[in-house]
Formats: C-alpha cells, structure tokens, sequence
C-alpha cells in the first residue's frame, strides 16, 4: 500500500539541489529542478554513497563517490559506473510542502 509522505517545505530546497530525507527506515533524496520536485531512493545502485552529497546538473544527479550518474526524472543509469537503474517515486508540492508516495 502506497501513501504520500511530508518531506518538508519546498522553499527548504534550493534550485538545482538534493536534500536527504529519512523515513521508516530508509534514506530518499528529494530534488528541485526548473521548479518542479522529484524524488528517489537516497543511495547511489552502485556503491550506496548518499546521492545528497552529490551534484545536480539539470535533471542529472551525478553520484559523489564514483561519479555515475542518474536521470533524476526515471531513474535510468546514464554513465559507468553505474548499470542498476534507480528507483524513483512520485513527488509533488502542495500547499508549499513536498509530498512522496511511498
């Protein structure tokens, strides 16, 4: 069963920037892009450094300890070293808070 979760405040987040957010045991990171909000799973597929600490280019999240890199929007794996795609989740902004279905 899947439920929207508050992330925090939308203004919390700066343009171009991922913050980590912890729920029920498990790490997402939760990005602004071009004003809109995305979300995923917070630990890069290949060596499970936190994506927080990483860079955001457009709607490419690029892994701080490798460097692989993610679309941000689907997932998808884009360069080595990573090959296992990430998960994403829904995300939305609702009364000025970011919400991710979980």
């Amino acid at each position: 069963m899947t439920q929207w979760i508050d992330a925090g405040a939308f203004d919390d987040i700066e343009e171009e920037d991922v913050v980590r957010f912890d729920h029920a045991g498990r790490t997402y990171a939760i990005y602004r892009v071009e004003g809109e909000v995305y979300a995923s799973d917070g630990l890069c597929t290949h060596e499970h450094a936190h994506l927080c600490d990483g860079f955001v280019m457009g709607h490419v999240i690029e892994c701080p300890k490798h460097n692989g890199r993610f679309d941000l929007r689907d997932g998808r794996a884009l360069c080595a070293p990573v090959c296992e795609n990430l998960t994403t989740y829904p995300a939305k902004v609702e009364a000025g808070r970011i919400l991710i279905e979980v």
